[in-house]
């Protein structure tokens, strides 16, 4: 399984990266299979960089917030308008009431809304999808939110999504072999509960877990992503990297 980084700017696009993007491939059955974990506001350009979009194989959504589902208005016209024809309907997996946050963010009736385009599902219970199987658990957020354990030829990849630190997150992650983990906040500052992790919370995640390796993702433009590095390596002795647009993962 190969996960790229599309783009990882927490709460809206950055200087360096569109906002939360990971493009994720598996050979099966003679065939690479993709399948997208979110697509915040600016990804979908982005996502031409490392694979066509018009051969992704589903949508997961973590949650609602624009900057993790707001590029499926582009990809609804894309799919909608190509000059190839209407595309066929593809999964795009969400929280309740995804299709129709979409239909309301294109300023669509809700019926049909974008649902000729997407077949919207809300999670219950796991995905199985070509190669990868999909959990997605709930974490803390202001809204309902999931983070997403994919599972491909016995490998794991855990993303976070957005949470503060929670036993659900921590139950989630572990033996991942690879945490894609949200550093939105910084310790010491005035950070509310249920919101966010830190950096240290997310090294704490790791090593409470016990992954392989650690990526910090979701890092606001206004912060320093040294700070969370910095942080996050203060609890966590393993392998980590911050993720940066374009860079690939064998997992």
């Amino acid at each position: 399984m190969r996960l790229t980084i599309v783009g990882c700017s927490g709460s809206y696009p950055g200087p360096e990266s569109a906002a939360s993007c990971y493009l994720l491939e598996a050979e099966h059955e003679g065939r690479t299979w993709r399948i997208l974990l979110d697509l915040g506001n600016g990804a979908l350009g982005q996502l031409h960089r490392y694979a066509d979009p018009l051969s992704i194989d589903a949508v997961l959504v973590s949650h609602l917030h624009a900057d993790h589902c707001l590029d499926l208005c582009g990809y609804y016209v894309m799919r909608k308008y190509h000059p190839t024809g209407p595309q066929p309907r593809i999964p795009v997996w969400g929280p309740a009431g995804t299709a129709e946050r979409m239909a309301r963010a294109y300023d669509l009736p809700e019926d049909p809304g974008m649902t000729e385009e997407f077949a919207f599902q809300h999670y219950d219970g796991p995905v199985e999808l070509g190669p990868f199987v999909i959990e997605a658990h709930e974490v803390v957020h202001p809204v309902t939110a999931y983070a997403l354990k994919v599972t491909a030829g016995g490998r794991t990849v855990v993303y976070s999504g957005d949470t503060g630190p929670c036993p659900a997150l921590d139950e989630v992650a572990s033996d991942a072999h690879l945490l894609l983990a949200e550093a939105s906040f910084q310790t010491g500052d005035d950070n509310p509960p249920d919101l966010h992790l830190t950096g240290a919370d997310c090294g704490r995640t790791a090593s409470k877990a016990g992954v392989e390796r650690l990526v910090l993702t979701h890092i606001p433009p206004w912060h320093d992503a040294a700070r969370a590095e910095a942080e996050a390596r203060a609890e966590w002795a393993g392998p980590l990297d911050l993720a940066r647009a374009g860079a690939t993962y064998d997992v």
